[in-house]
């Protein structure tokens, strides 16, 4: 009687098992759209211009005219050097060319007579050309003259030291009351200037990604960095997606020869000025010409050992399973190169229940899958 009633039981389970309907999973068709390919590098910022600001003239610093860190604009006052011993040179230098400018009119003027005495013979040509070569040389003393006048005022002008660009300034390195040495006996730093805005970013490109970006610049797929202007998202440290966008601006006329890569550049705003020399990247540049493709969402890849399958819903309801060869991402859906078809019906969802040659109950996805993510999303 035992034995009747474990088998009874047993068939009971099994019935319901058999009668149990197959594990509900939700599929969906790929995607196609027209996409293209970006290329994604790593890349520090520079500044556009930088400076360091010397002194031209030596002397004592008689007061700092900047705030360190500020923002400076060509033409601001930084330092200001004591102006008093070139300003007594510029004095004796303006007597000097006062007193050559005299010496010059009189010379014109004993040339004059005599020119008129010569005509009576009341002086001898000989005389006449010692007065014309007098004149002369008062001339040549009066530009010699003026010339160390110039320089004077120069170095009176030199001692308020000026911004020569607009950007962000540095600390003072020279604070008041100290020597500096100018020009002629190693000029000393006194701080340094960068431009912020807009700003370079360099970055290295491999040697195969170039060969690449070549061969479709030659069959007209693609435009060349060094002809156009191809436009790049910079993505900085600590973000998901693209914040910043900017344009190619030069590409080197070589690889280097120690990577293999070659030194190219793009130019960013920066309008908010925050971004600085010195930081990283990640800059993303055009890497192909637009082409159809098949997209779908990265949760419906598996991995099987080295290779990336996807599970599709056959028209009986099995699942079968599909290798396929990944692109890269677009608006958040994963290009797939090859494997899948339009009308293929892809698991994007319970994964975890479906076995391959066993049935499944599909339910078509209720928001589409080829709804865009949010626009600059990192790929």
């Amino acid at each position: 009687m035992l034995f009747a009633l474990a088998l009874a039981g047993c068939n009971e389970k099994a019935q319901s098992r058999a009668a149990a309907p197959p594990p509900p999973v939700t599929v969906a068709q790929p995607v196609k759209r027209t996409v293209t390919d970006w290329d994604e590098f790593t890349g520090r910022f520079e500044a556009i211009d930088e400076v360091q600001v010397r002194a031209r003239v030596g002397g004592f610093v008689n007061s700092v005219e900047f705030k360190d860190g500020a923002i400076v604009h060509a033409g601001d006052l930084l330092y200001i050097i004591d102006p008093r011993p070139f300003e007594a040179v510029a004095l004796q230098a303006q007597g000097q060319l006062d007193d050559a400018r005299a010496k010059a009119e009189l010379a014109k003027r004993e040339l004059d007579r005599g020119l008129k005495l010569v005509q009576t013979s009341a002086v001898s040509e000989q005389v006449v050309d010692q007065r014309r070569q007098a004149l002369q040389a008062a001339h040549a003393a009066e530009t010699q003259a003026e010339g160390a006048l110039k320089a004077a005022q120069l170095n009176v002008e030199f001692t308020h030291v000026l911004a020569p660009i607009t950007g962000r300034v540095s600390r003072h390195l020279v604070t008041l009351g100290n020597l500096v040495q100018g020009s002629d006996g190693g000029a000393t730093l006194l701080t340094s200037i960068v431009s912020l805005d807009p700003i370079y970013i360099y970055f290295d490109v491999d040697e195969e990604t170039y060969q690449r970006n070549s061969k479709l610049w030659f069959e007209g797929k693609r435009p060349s960095s060094r002809d156009t202007s191809n436009p790049v998202q910079v993505t900085l440290t600590g973000e998901t997606k693209p914040s910043h966008d900017g344009k190619m601006d030069f590409l080197d006329n070589r690889l280097d020869v120690s990577t293999a890569t070659l030194r190219s550049r793009a130019v960013i705003p920066n309008k908010d000025l925050s971004i600085l020399p010195g930081q990283f990247g990640r800059v993303r540049i055009i890497g192909s010409a637009p082409y159809e493709a098949l997209l779908i969402p990265d949760t419906a890849i598996a991995t099987d050992q080295s290779r990336k399958i996807v599970f599709v819903v056959k028209d009986d309801n099995t699942v079968e399973v599909r290798p396929v060869v990944l692109g890269p991402l677009d608006e958040g859906l994963r290009v797939i190169r090859e494997g899948l078809k339009a009308e293929d019906h892809v698991i994007v969802n319970g994964l975890q229940r479906a076995r391959v040659g066993a049935k499944v109950t599909p339910k078509m996805a209720q928001s589409p899958v080829g709804e865009k993510a949010p626009a600059g999303a990192k790929l």
